[in-house]
């Protein structure tokens, strides 16, 4: 028996609608419900949020493209200020309307200009016999847009009198958009994260021609057990799964092992897996890479050059500022002169420095440095003579703007400035390298 059941719309369409969206039924039912039928006036307005990957964006354009229902899909990161976003409305609602591409600009300025183009657009015959929903995804945008934008797409049923009704998508909870000023409260409605059930069923609806499909589901089973506690994005976990998946088929590909032994597939992936979370949502290797890296036997870390570590381009002075910030931050200042200085005498080890050394300067993390310090440890490890000019100094306020080096304290202190390093003993490697 299917789960979506609605009149208005036919059996077949639904009964493909529920096979396109796994484990969405229940959401999908409700969002029926809200709009009911084609000709009857929905909600204003509906919120729906939810973390990453839970399905949102996918749902509502299936939804809307499977029943062939009139709709605006914008993306609120692409079209960020509100001129292009009315603008990029009107167009998508003109080809809907005249059922082509739109070629011819539109210009909108104001609010006022969009609602009324809006009612000039929504004229034809076709859109006012029907409800056109206007999906606004990534919505949490429209914050950052004039203080009417957001009100106005709320009740934009009431301003234009016309039967339209405004979703917003976003991954924030609606209490985080409410204007202090108040406005129309919106239908709010929660997708949940997928369990490890859903993403099984998921994942396992993927399967190769060339495989059975118990055993590309008993591979998700062994992927779900390594991965679900540290990752539960579905994307990310689908292409975990692409991406590794001929390394798990070896065995049965080289005639060792049939389908069904799961223990010899399972150590045959085992380290493999292993390996890959290390670069879970890193990116810091292409997937041809990493494949030829398995193919190999290597380890992620050989593949130098491959981390976003060294795509970080900074001037030459500025990366012995860094190397010395770093060197500032995590060493005692009583080193300094064992370290940066050629005759630096005798230096006795005593009770008090053993007691101190025991534990690791990385795990206490690192230690405010004043100015003057920096510059002389600069001084020790360049080569050649270095002129404290301005542009020494212009680089050390570059690297706080970079975040590389942090201020510590208030500005107006009579010492001078503090500072500490932010970076990590892999980012000053690949800079040292």
């Amino acid at each position: 028996m299917p789960n979506l059941e609605h009149p208005a719309y036919p059996a077949a369409d639904l009964l493909r609608l529920e096979s396109l969206v796994p484990c969405r039924e229940s959401q999908v039912s409700t969002l029926l419900s809200i709009f009911g039928e084609r000709q009857q006036f929905s909600f204003p307005s509906i919120f729906i949020y939810g973390h990453t990957s839970s399905g949102k964006t996918y749902v509502m354009q299936t939804l809307l493209t499977t029943l062939q229902l009139p709709h605006v899909f914008v993306n609120c990161v692409e079209y960020f200020t509100s001129r292009l976003l009315l603008e990029e409305i009107l167009i998508q609602l003109q080809s809907c309307s005249s059922g082509t591409e739109q070629t011819s600009p539109v210009h909108c300025d104001t609010l006022n200009d969009f609602v009324r183009l809006f009612k000039q657009a929504v004229a034809s015959r076709e859109l006012q016999d029907q409800t056109l929903y206007i999906v606004l995804d990534r919505a949490e945008q429209l914050r950052e847009m004039e203080a009417n934008i957001l009100p106005a797409f709320l009740r934009l049923q009431e301003l234009t009198d016309r039967n339209v009704t405004v979703v917003l998508l976003s991954e924030i909870v609606w209490e985080l958009f409410r204007p202090n000023t108040g406005c129309f409260e919106p239908f709010t409605m929660y997708f949940p994260d997928y369990s490890i059930g859903h993403l099984q069923k998921i994942l396992s609806q993927n399967h190769p021609s060339e495989y059975s499909a118990d055993f590309y589901a008993a591979y998700i089973n062994i992927l779900l057990g390594v991965f679900y506690m540290v990752c539960r994005d579905l994307k990310e976990l689908r292409h975990l799964a692409a991406l590794n998946f001929a390394k798990y088929c070896e065995p049965v590909v080289r005639g060792e092992a049939n389908e069904r032994d799961t223990r010899k597939l399972w150590k045959n992936i085992e380290p493999h897996l292993k390996k890959a979370m290390q670069t879970v949502y890193l990116r810091e290797i292409s997937s041809s890479q990493w494949e030829r890296l398995q193919h190999d036997g290597g380890e992620p870390g050989q593949l130098k050059g491959l981390s976003a570590h060294t795509h970080v381009e900074l001037p030459y002075y500025s990366k012995f500022l860094l190397i010395a910030a770093y060197l500032a931050s995590y060493n005692p200042v009583r080193t300094d002169k064992r370290f940066f200085l050629k005759h630096h005498g005798k230096i006795r080890k005593t009770n008090f420095m053993k007691k101190h050394e025991k534990t690791s300067n990385h795990l206490l993390g690192p230690k405010p440095f004043p100015l003057d310090r920096l510059l002389a440890i600069l001084y020790s490890i360049v080569d050649n003579r270095v002129a404290p000019t301005a542009n020494i100094f212009s680089q050390i306020t570059s690297l706080v703007t970079l975040q590389l080096l942090s201020t510590v304290g208030q500005n107006d202190q009579l010492d001078g400035p503090r500072y500490k390093c932010t970076v990590s003993l892999d980012f000053i490697r690949a800079i040292a390298r």
